[in-house]
């Protein structure tokens, strides 16, 4: 109930009023029955633009973060989450990733659409990262059709770290469902994962136009911070004889 009172009545009106936003190829989405929708991930409006232009509602898999705040925003979250689709899963690995397995294995089987973002975080840079192979599994032990989705403009709309979006034309971009019949059976091999995952990434890349990066988005972040740590700050490293030459 409260999702469809989020995006029919309280924020959906005003989001397409101020955002326009505008989407390619909806017909690709089934009327019924399960399918994944595969995203790129450049924004926190992701999560909203993508749920807003579908007819059908999709559950998204969500960091369990978003659903443990404390106090008001806490509360406000959790709400805005869990009223726009989102399940909580654990990231952190081994046991947790099992887990999720599961939980979007049980939203397929039960005949819905599930919306994943493959490459596991937002991208730092708007470029697209190396994906993870979680959905090419699911995929294939579901026995269900894949959805490439192109997000478009919501990384110069709000790029991380901005709490507000910039006032913008968002796009969102249907690609034509991945036949993946000549994998079934073979979910537990890793190479075919990992070709499936790469078929996935492709598509994006060509639906997107993202200029594409073959690491994961968690080590360009974690790279990029270490190089912004190694820089010094304003005159910071420079010794004075060099300050006197440099002002020379």
């Amino acid at each position: 109930m409260l999702y469809w009172f989020l995006k029919r009545f309280l924020l959906g009106p005003w989001l397409r009023v101020l955002f326009r936003p505008w989407c390619d190829g909806e017909e690709n989405i089934p009327d019924d029955g399960a399918a994944i929708l595969v995203s790129n991930h450049l924004s926190f409006s992701d999560s909203i633009f993508l749920p807003l232009v579908l007819k059908r509602r999709a559950t998204f898999l969500a960091k369990s973060d978003y659903f443990t705040g404390k106090g008001p925003k806490g509360a406000l979250s959790r709400m805005f989450f869990g009223g726009t689709g989102q399940v909580p899963i654990d990231r952190s690995g081994g046991k947790a990733s099992e887990a999720a397995l599961h939980t979007g294995l049980r939203i397929l089987n039960e005949g819905h659409l599930l919306g994943l973002y493959p490459e596991g975080t937002r991208s730092p840079d708007g470029s697209l990262y190396r994906g993870k192979t979680g959905a090419a599994r699911m995929a294939l032990e579901a026995e269900v059709a894949v959805i490439p989705v192109a997000m478009i403009g919501t990384y110069e709309a709000q790029p991380s770290g901005h709490v507000l979006p910039r006032l913008r034309r968002i796009g969102v971009r249907f690609g034509k469902p991945l036949d993946l019949s000549r994998y079934y059976g073979m979910a537990e091999d890793r190479f075919v994962l990992r070709s499936v995952t790469d078929e996935i990434m492709y598509d994006l890349m060509q639906m997107s136009g993202q200029r594409y990066s073959d690491i994961y988005a968690a080590a360009a972040k974690k790279e990029m911070r270490s190089h912004s740590e190694d820089i010094p700050e304003q005159g910071e490293g420079v010794r004075p004889d060099d300050r006197a030459q440099q002002q020379a």
